[in-house]
């Protein structure tokens, strides 16, 4: 009986074991999508307000476009180990 105890409670040990490596996993893509498409998301929710505000958003969309053409050329680029610490 006791046996059937510690075997759940390793089993219950597992899941939470998974569950954590699963978050940090998606933490990791997170950061890294907000890392690279940040400035971009930045200036169209700055747009946005400024719409809703009932002012111009044009240097706003600009920005936003600028950002999106960076990030175009910058996934463009091929890429390997080698030039990893290369920007």
């Amino acid at each position: 009986m006791s046996n059937v105890r510690g075997f759940k409670a390793r089993q219950r040990g597992q899941g939470m074991t998974e569950y954590i490596i699963i978050v940090a996993l998606i933490a990791i893509a997170a950061i890294g999508v907000v890392t690279f498409f940040g400035g971009a998301l930045r200036n169209q929710v700055a747009g946005m307000a400024s719409e809703l505000a009932g002012q111009s958003a044009t240097p706003s969309v600009n920005a936003a476009k600028s950002r999106a053409v960076q990030a175009q050329a910058e996934a463009n680029k091929a890429k390997g180990l080698d030039t990893y610490n290369n920007k």
